[in-house]
């Protein structure tokens, strides 16, 4: 299993923070959830039977979930953004 690297969460952060000092809001934290989310899927992909693994990745979607629903609550528009750039939404 490839864990997200200390690297790639600060490129993460970089790209999506909204000031130079940010580095925890809902945008940070939904592309942060996304990556882990996606390699943990990847994981379970060869792991079927990896259900602690599958456990962990239905909390993790639903902690985006409710950062997503927060964010589209408080600023559609940041909302809007985000989903496109990662790619979350059909």
């Amino acid at each position: 299993m490839t864990l997200l690297t200390k690297e790639e969460k600060t490129g993460l952060i970089a790209q999506y923070r909204r000031s130079e000092a940010d580095s925890g809001s809902s945008e940070v934290q939904i592309a942060v959830l996304t990556k882990k989310i996606n390699l943990l899927t990847e994981h379970l992909k060869a792991n079927k039977r990896d259900h602690s693994g599958r456990r962990g990745l239905l909390m993790m979607v639903s902690r985006r979930r409710r950062l997503l629903d927060y964010l589209k609550d408080r600023e559609p528009q940041r909302y809007v953004d985000v989903i496109q750039a990662l790619g979350i939404r059909k």
